[in-house]
């Protein structure tokens, strides 16, 4: 077989060979991984090959690492590929690989050995460890990236995959992270559900073999289940106790996250993009990237483990994460596709008379051919609808400014519809099989996004809008079909390279909107919460959890993202689904960005007015539900009640939401709520906040009580069957 290599691959072959030889007569290299807790400690044996060491609590000299029990080493030959820090296929591996490929003379073999690690700062409290594999036999190597966050426990992990073979490789599999656990047990959290049932919570014991968490999807990816999950080790973690690691992949198309519990009792995760009809066609001296797999762990329970991931998302991952954001007034469920020039300028009335910042309208205000008056026809021409907008969008923005509000639109630029111009016009833009019977997903295609010309198209529809209306102050990107009919008259012959391509041409576009507008405010929307995770909310400011909202389906949707994702994130309407007060839905929707997607003129006058108060509430609050800390104190999978609360960082201000989530046999909150993240010797004033107009407060603002009360005895929100949410001021006592 070595006669077969070509002459720069013999060259490579004696420089690894040489490489080995020395590494043979070294000691082991250990690289430890720390962040302010924690710790994952990879080390390189005699031979070359990369493992881990050890994965939890960072011990306090780095030295006795080294002395770590072999407990991930019970069986000597084995052991070396059981605990791979990036397990390959093809040689002696028995487990499911990371990695996978068939070499350019059709070898499927891969055998990678350490060469090199270095570390840099990427910035204050970031560090940043590269490590060079490289196959002994074949050009061909892996660098691993471990991205360290020390103060918040986080590690991004990914790697970039290389070669300089005389002719393509094709990668299998190319996962981004290999991680590698060891505890008596293992509890899996993971999440599925469907539109309108997002984020529904099941945990179970890992047993032996593999379990699967992945999607097929394509662009609505999260529909069915979202890349997210926790494992807890040795018994189910709780808010307060327990080990617990969190882990999300940065990816917006289809993935794959495999846990195998081998023959070792050790748990083996394995993360990355989906390799599902993609065998990616690797050209020589081209980098393959794969996208970052994140993780952090917890000793203290997942109510720990969550303010880390949140506090890492506002300071480096959400776009504008540490700053403002705007409440609004949506159109869509006041008029559906039924509006006009002067129903809207009603409407941006309604919004300044609500105390919003922005108008939003959503979907029908364009296509003239086929207009769009409803969801069968229409989509991919963006241009106004004449008859409903006869002065444009230009006109609408004069008029929002002239009202004193701002003015924001929804497009959903990936899609077309079958009865459309765009689909009459470029019939090659679409993804559809050749000879086939069309399938529609919501009456609706997709664009061949990995196409450049759809690209610039898909820039052009959004990039037009600013240029109408250049004062334009918010988008909302919906994304409602998943992919049928998956073949892309662009890549011909490369079909297995769309998927993947699909979706980095997704983020081109949205990386080219973000450097001509880095701040105007964008909805990451996906017929709910179809597409959310920290990749593509490098480029929007807020994601739409659901289009469930019922507030109190919402309490049990939002309280399974706040896991993940932090409060400023969350975008939470009032609407008039459900059978709630307007005060229950109100605050419920406060828990996040505030948002009315209400007839504002059917309101009450007492609704209208508690809706201003608590609008004004919401303005004197938003800063500590946004940047605050978050405590979940009470959980409605276990009990009658919901409680959330929110701390800001001097624990001098803070707010806690309650809801009644069972109104059966008279239910009540019977027993005081332990309050968390207050300072033990501070003392706080309690006072109720948007109370009803003409109700009054059961609770007595005027007590005071000390931080170490409120978290050991605790408060009772005095919840009922006539008294169904509580808001609640907690202000610091000088």
């Amino acid at each position: 077989m070595i006669r077969s290599i070509h002459l720069k691959q013999s060259c490579w072959l004696l420089a690894i060979m040489y490489g080995q030889a020395a590494a043979q007569d070294a000691k082991p290299v250990t690289i430890p991984l720390e962040s302010k807790n924690n710790a994952v400690v990879l080390q390189v044996d005699t031979k070359g090959q990369l493992s881990t060491l050890y994965f939890g609590t960072k011990l306090s000299n780095t030295a006795e690492y080294s002395q770590v029990p072999s407990a991930y080493k019970q069986t000597e030959d084995y052991s070396e590929v059981a605990s791979s820090a990036y397990t390959a296929a093809g040689t002696k591996n028995l487990l499911e690989p990371a990695i996978a490929v068939t070499h350019a003379d059709g070898n499927n073999g891969l055998d990678l050995r350490y060469v090199s690690h270095k570390t840099v700062s990427r910035g204050s409290g970031i560090e940043e460890t590269s490590i060079l594999l490289k196959d002994p036999v074949y050009p061909f190597e892996v660098t691993l990236y471990y991205k360290v966050y020390k103060a918040e426990d986080v590690i991004e992990q990914w790697s970039v995959i290389r070669h300089q073979e005389k002719g393509n490789v094709t990668l299998q599999k190319f996962a981004s992270a290999n991680l590698y656990l060891k505890a008596p047990r293992y509890w899996l959290r993971q999440y599925h559900g469907d539109w309108a049932k997002e984020m529904q919570p099941e945990e179970t014991q890992l047993t032996h073999g593999i379990k699967t968490l992945d999607s097929k999807l394509g662009t609505r990816a999260n529909l069915f289940q979202p890349p997210v999950f926790m494992v807890s080790l040795g018994q189910p973690a709780t808010e307060d106790q327990g080990s617990v690691l969190y882990g999300l992949m940065e990816w917006s198309g289809n993935f794959r996250i495999d846990l195998e519990l081998d023959n070792l009792d050790n748990l083996r995760i394995i993360a990355g993009i989906n390799n599902y009809a993609s065998p990616y066609i690797l050209k020589t001296n081209t980098a393959f990237e794969t996208p970052p797999f994140l993780y952090t762990f917890s000793n203290k329970g997942k109510g720990a483990a969550s303010r880390k991931l949140q506090s890492w998302a506002r300071n480096y991952k959400v776009l504008d994460g540490k700053g403002d954001r705007l409440t609004l007034l949506n159109n869509w469920e006041a008029t559906y596709f039924n509006f006009n020039e002067s129903v809207l300028k009603g409407l941006l009335k309604d919004t300044k008379d609500l105390g919003v910042d922005l108008f939003l309208l959503d979907d029908g205000w364009f296509g003239n051919k086929f207009p769009r008056n409803s969801d069968h026809q229409g989509l991919g021409d963006w241009q106004e609808n004449r008859a409903k907008l006869p002065n444009g969008i230009a006109a609408l923005d004069s008029m929002a400014q002239a009202t004193g509000v701002k003015f924001g639109i929804w497009v959903e630029p990936e899609m077309v519809s079958p009865k459309s111009e765009l689909n009459a016009r470029h019939p090659d833009w679409v993804l559809r099989q050749p000879g086939r019977e069309e399938h529609y997903f919501r009456h609706q295609l997709v664009l061949d996004l990995s196409n450049p010309k759809v690209q610039d198209f898909v820039f052009s529809v959004v990039d037009s809008l600013f240029i109408k209306a250049p004062k334009l102050s918010y988008i909302k990107w919906d994304c409602n079909a998943v992919i049928y009919n998956a073949w892309s008259a662009y890549q011909q012959q490369q079909q297995s390279q769309f998927y993947v391509e699909y979706i980095r041409g997704l983020y081109k576009v949205l990386a080219r909107l973000r450097a001509k507008y880095p701040h105007v405010p964008m909805m990451l929307c996906s017929g709910g919460g179809g597409r959310v995770d920290y990749a593509a909310l490098q480029y929007f400011t807020e994601y739409w959890p659901s289009d469930n909202t019922d507030p109190l389906e919402r309490i049990f949707i939002q309280w399974e993202n706040s896991y993940f994702y932090p409060a400023i994130t969350s975008a939470n309407h009032v609407t008039d689904w459900g059978k709630q007060p307007i005060k229950f839905r109100v605050d419920v929707a406060m828990m996040g960005k505030l948002g009315f997607d209400i007839v504002v003129k059917d309101l009450k006058e007492k609704e209208l007015a508690f809706c201003k108060e608590a609008i004004s509430n919401y303005n004197a609050l938003k800063e500590v539900i946004w940047h605050g800390d978050q405590y979940r104190l009470a959980d409605p999978h276990e009990g009658s009640v919901a409680a959330v609360m929110y701390v800001n960082e001097k624990k001098s201000s803070g707010v806690l939401f309650n809801y009644l989530v069972n109104y059966r046999y008279g239910e009540s909150s019977k027993f005081p709520i332990r309050l968390k993240g207050l300072d033990p010797a501070k003392k706080y004033r309690l006072e109720e906040i948007n109370v009803y107009p003409g109700e009054a407060s059961a609770i007595q603002g005027n007590t005071t009580f000390t931080g170490e009360f409120l978290m050991n005895i605790g408060f009772n929100p005095q919840l009922n069957v006539r008294r169904t949410s509580v808001v609640i001021r907690i202000s610091e006592v000088s």
